[in-house]
């Protein structure tokens, strides 16, 4: 069954032989509401399988049939205003842990496992499930073979993620357009996982909002929960504590913008097969410069194989337990 997300995207920038540093030009902005700014384009899902098991994937289509969201979704919905698409994988409040399936064909999301059997979060005393609709920016890649220079860890080969945090809570699958207001970098298991701060540029609050000092001014205490949420999510699994660069201290939009821009140019690396891919599916039907091009065909019959959409299988009782965790 498919169900219709609107959304918003602007085509993908022309010069894709460009460095990040060009991205964004320094001339002046024209001010846009975000209705003129973006230019309208429809996404739509399409369910696969049943939810809450193995076999069900959420896939991404646009007018001309099935896109794959890590590739083919444009970073950028106006880069001009520096507005961002994207990709929700999860929810607020909710504990499955869903994400792009970067190594299957299309790239759709699906929940992650563990020794064969579905991930949830736990849920560590105060919170429930997810404290913000996470997800990712398409188009980016944290490169496994590049040390970053601001951590000095390697990537974890994945899109770069996205907390939301504006009130409405969003629907897998969903293409939101965000503005960014900060980043923290998140050190798991001797890899670089940023966590990109933004929100729904359609939010109440989004105009008051423009820096990540902005979020400690109008949302007190959320900043420093997002911290904790990280820290001990994995506790109850029995896994350490997460750690993070900088103290865990939340760096401005202006270096998020550079991580973002850094991470979509080794994206760029990976697509034209410059970067090893290694077991990442870098097939695309929008990236004229992609070295593993999918037709419209293909997409279609990629999606026809798998198992048809079915009714969710119930959860058990123990998703819900809240589990109490000492900080450190």
């Amino acid at each position: 069954m498919a169900g219709t997300i609107m959304s918003t995207a602007r085509s993908f920038l022309s010069s894709h032989g460009s460095r990040s540093s060009a991205l964004f030009s320094s001339s002046k902005r024209i001010k846009l509401s975000a209705v003129e700014a973006i230019r309208t384009m429809a996404y739509v899902i399409e369910e696969r399988g049943a939810p809450n098991t193995l076999d069900y994937r959420i896939f991404t289509k646009n007018e001309n049939g099935p896109i794959s969201p890590f590739h083919d979704i444009p970073l950028f919905a106006n880069e001009g205003n520096k507005i961002f698409n994207m990709v929700v994988e999860v929810p607020r409040w909710s504990n499955a842990k869903m994400e792009i399936a970067t190594k299957e064909p299309l790239n759709p999301i699906k929940q992650d496992t563990k020794k064969g059997k579905l991930r949830f979060v736990a849920n560590v005393f105060p919170h429930h499930g997810y404290i913000w609709n996470y997800g990712a920016l398409p188009q980016t890649w944290e490169n496994p073979n590049h040390v970053d220079d601001a951590t000095g860890e390697k990537g974890d080969n994945d899109p770069i993620d996205v907390c939301e945090i504006g009130y409405r809570v969003a629907k897998p699958g969903e293409i939101l357009q965000v503005k960014v207001l900060g980043i923290l970098a998140m050190l798991d298991e001797g890899e670089t996982d940023w966590k990109v701060v933004a929100i729904d540029v359609n939010d109440p609050l989004a105009p008051q909002l423009s820096d990540i000092t902005d979020v400690e001014k109008h949302m007190p205490g959320f900043l420093k929960a997002s911290v904790e949420w990280f820290k001990l999510y994995k506790v109850p699994d029995g896994k350490p504590e997460n750690h993070f660069a900088f103290n865990g201290e939340f760096k401005d939009r202006e270096f998020a913008h550079q991580i973002i821009l850094g991470t979509h140019v080794e994206w760029r690396d990976l697509i034209s097969g410059k970067s090893e891919k290694g077991e990442l599916d870098i097939g695309s039907v929008a990236v004229p410069y992609a070295t593993s091009p999918i037709t419209s065909e293909k997409a279609i019959s990629i999606v026809a194989a798998t198992a048809g959409h079915g009714p969710a299988v119930a959860l058990e009782p123990k998703v819900d337990q809240w589990h109490y965790v000492n900080l450190k």
